[in-house]
């Protein structure tokens, strides 16, 4: 049975179905429904049920001919066989049979070159509305028979492990070969945007040799674009951020031959401690048809009080791309001139700017480094390294040295761009001892390098990591430039800026596999193995 026959199947067995509401009408109905509440602000506020989160553990593909030998398998992409999934294709829809459902068409890739038809059935209205505001909008509402993909979320069916051959009851299944996504267990929205990314990190790369992204992008008034890729805290959405550029996009992008394009249509942000004065952009775009998941409100109002974690820490909002001031429409813009590689160093012994080789460039793309602070997990009591490899390694189907081989492919055929690498962390000393770079001297470095004012800088290196250092930036105090400088204990900056080293080397060793052996001579040169 193709795609087609499932939609059509599901329509005539439904009780009732609704196609293509609007944000108001899905509204109406998720209160109706009791699936969540209005806030002051105009959106809907809805819970997500047991899952607050994605569930990475729970995410399969199906292993068959057409993917055995081009998806990345391991602890990333869980394999499922086809057999399971059709049983579970065929047990979802006899869950959907006179149930009252919603469905959505919409697509993704802002370069119609590459664009891609979805549609999304759900049980809920707010999932309806997640839909519609995350993935791009046709412009008329009426339906269409067929999609290229299409996702079916059965938040109330529950596997049983030991039949259907997931984990447990919740599970993600994408199918390559039949184009489509089951999501069941699970009420969390976020494995729907996930699902598409996935799908659109495998066909873009290797179909269309577009390089997909997991970044924010955003473009100046003479029309140069720049892209941050940063993990969870290294300040993505607040740096892309920047009333003197327009918006692109925060999250999923590709990069094709003339272009790089916003997937999605819409904005899925964190709210948690959101405020006016700190998110002016986010906190303004919560208004009418935007959905806000997990929060909980001041007592006795529906006044959303956005430090309450109660239910948990990672509060969502969700809304349309045109909620936020400035943006580009459409979100295409011109291949990047400026590439910033965003990290929070905890250990406080990467430069806050370096320029980067096409080499270095791949090495770090590869590594996607950041360090979680003392106090934000249970057991954290000094800096920790993470790693997650091109910044998204959760959605990688392929081997991170593909992606890695493309994006220095695009740079040494493109040698006018530039790669930064930003360590929004700490200076003078490791968390606890140093202090954070400040925003205002951030903000001043991405600026110099964006206006070209590094391009004929004069350079140090940092001997470890290899890394090219600005001797000057204007409006940044020269001596925090080279990290050693800000270190009372030289020593101690040596020895833990070994520690990093070898733990970028250790991390590196699961991917030097596949990858070129320019990017693998960028790594760290460590004289001795430093002690852990």
């Amino acid at each position: 049975m193709d795609n087609k026959a499932i939609i059509s199947q599901i329509i005539d067995q439904a009780e009732k179905t609704h196609i293509n509401l609007s944000p108001s009408e899905l509204i109406d109905y998720a209160l109706e429904r009791k699936e969540g509440k209005l806030t002051d602000m105009g959106a809907l506020a809805a819970d997500t049920g047991e899952f607050t989160g994605r569930s990475p553990k729970d995410k399969f593909v199906v292993k068959d001919v057409f993917t055995e030998k081009k998806v990345w398998w391991g602890d990333i992409n869980h394999p499922i066989s086809t057999e399971k999934f059709e049983g579970l294709l065929h047990k979802i829809l006899k869950h959907y049979r006179r149930k009252e459902l919603f469905i959505r068409d919409a697509f993704v890739c802002s370069d119609l070159d590459y664009q891609m038809s979805i549609k999304v059935v759900t049980e809920t209205a707010y999932q309806n509305l997640f839909a519609n505001n995350l993935f791009q909008r046709f412009k008329d509402n009426s339906f269409r028979e067929d999609a290229d993909w299409i996702i079916l979320a059965a938040p109330s069916f529950m596997a049983v492990a030991a039949e259907d051959g997931t984990r447990q009851h919740n599970f993600s299944i994408t199918n390559f070969s039949k184009k489509i996504i089951l999501i069941g267990g699970t009420g969390y929205t976020g494995e729907i945007k996930k699902g598409i990314f996935t799908v659109l990190n495998f066909t873009l790369p290797k179909e269309h040799g577009v390089l997909s992204m997991h970044c924010s992008a955003n473009e100046g008034k003479n029309g140069d674009t720049a892209v941050f890729f940063g993990l969870s805290g290294t300040g993505k959405t607040t740096l892309s951020a920047d009333s003197n550029r327009k918006l692109i996009g925060d999250d999923e992008h590709g990069w094709s031959e003339n272009s790089v394009f916003n997937f999605e249509g819409g904005c899925y942000a964190k709210c948690i401690d959101l405020s006016e004065e700190k998110e002016p952009q986010i906190y303004r775009a919560i208004k009418k048809g935007a959905l806000v998941e997990n929060v909980r409100f001041f007592e006795g109002s529906n006044k959303v009080n956005f430090e309450d974690i109660r239910v948990t820490q990672n509060t969502r909002v969700a809304y349309p791309i045109e909620h936020i001031e400035g943006v580009k429409l459409p979100s295409i813009g011109n291949p990047p001139k400026n590439i910033f590689f965003l990290t929070c160093d905890a250990f406080g012994v990467l430069p806050p700017i370096s320029k980067l080789t096409a080499g270095q460039a791949m090495y770090h793309f590869i590594s996607g480094y950041t360090a979680k602070v003392a106090g934000t997990e249970e057991g954290i009591n000094e800096p920790k390294a993470t790693f997650s490899a091109c910044f998204g390694e959760a959605f990688l189907p392929l081997h991170p040295s593909e992606y890695a081989n493309m994006l220095g492919e695009k740079l040494k055929a493109n040698p006018e761009i530039n790669v930064w690498l930003i360590n929004t962390g700490w200076s003078g000393g490791e968390y606890g001892v140093g202090q954070r770079m400040k925003l205002k001297y951030t903000r001043a470095m991405i600026t110099a390098a964006l206006e070209g004012k590094l391009a004929h800088a004069e350079y140090h290196n940092q001997e470890l990591f290899g890394l090219a250092m600005p001797v000057k930036v204007d409006g940044v105090p020269s001596e925090l430039l080279n990290p050693i400088d800000t270190w009372q204990d030289k020593q101690k900056f040596t020895e833990i800026c070994q520690k990093l080293a070898h733990l970028f080397n250790e991390n590196f060793e699961k991917y030097s596999e596949g990858c070129s052996s320019e990017t693998i001579a960028a790594a760290p040169k460590l004289q001795t193995r430093a002690k852990v």
